[in-house]
């Protein structure tokens, strides 16, 4: 399935203050980063890239046009995602990830604006963030599935030329190799008239030599 990067706009990341998440340095443990697609209508989300950066988890949430009678709305995609395993090792620190509509929480139609929540809750890592963020959404279908059925069986007018010319009519080699298995099964079966042969061989051999004694 091809898809199509969308352009976007991401804002400050803004550090929150949640309960106990203060460390010994007193920065939070958690930050949100606003996406933002200014030059692109509502539209589906097919997939999400980005390097992490000593992010543990990660939550999206998702503003979405609903109608035109309702305010658009906030939903929670996906929660607490774990990218690093381990919080006392490396493992998953700088990795690339990848986020497909079909792994969300909720519909990914009719996106307007994108949350990404972070969360770091170990006090070995101060400084925490996703980087290279894509966006991409769905592209134009395949050529291949818009192709009318009639083309795979076209008439026989419209059957191209064969490449390499000069080539003998299959059906008709099928029927010459018939008539020789059927000829070759025949002589098999009939013993007497492959006797036959060799003494006419042998006769005409004897009779040379004797013209020659």
């Amino acid at each position: 399935m091809s898809r199509v990067s969308v352009p976007y706009h991401m804002k400050g990341t803004v550090a929150l203050q949640v309960g106990d998440m203060r460390n010994s340095q007193g920065r939070p443990g958690v930050q949100v980063i606003d996406v933002t697609f200014p030059s692109t209508k509502p539209f589906e989300l097919q997939e999400i890239m980005f390097k992490n950066y000593y992010t543990a988890f990660l939550s999206i949430r998702v503003r979405q046009d609903t109608s035109m009678h309702t305010p658009a709305k906030w939903v929670t995609c996906l929660r607490n995602y774990c990218l690093m395993p381990d919080p006392h090792s490396e493992e998953g620190a700088q990795e690339y990830v990848s986020l497909f509509k079909h792994q969300m929480l909720c519909d990914m139609a009719r996106v307007l604006e994108l949350r990404l929540i972070l969360r770091q809750p170990s006090p070995l890592w101060l400084s925490f963030t996703v980087e290279e963020l894509q966006v991409y959404q769905e592209g134009p279908k395949s050529p291949s599935m818009t192709f009318p059925k009639w083309l795979s069986h076209p008439a026989p007018c419209e059957q191209p030329t064969p490449l390499l010319e000069g080539l003998p009519d299959p059906g008709r080699v099928s029927s010459e190799v018939q008539q020789m298995w059927a000829l070759t099964e025949m002589i098999r079966a009939s013993q007497t008239s492959t006797r036959i042969g060799r003494f006419d061989v042998d006769g005409c051999y004897d009779l040379n030599l004797l013209s020659y004694t």
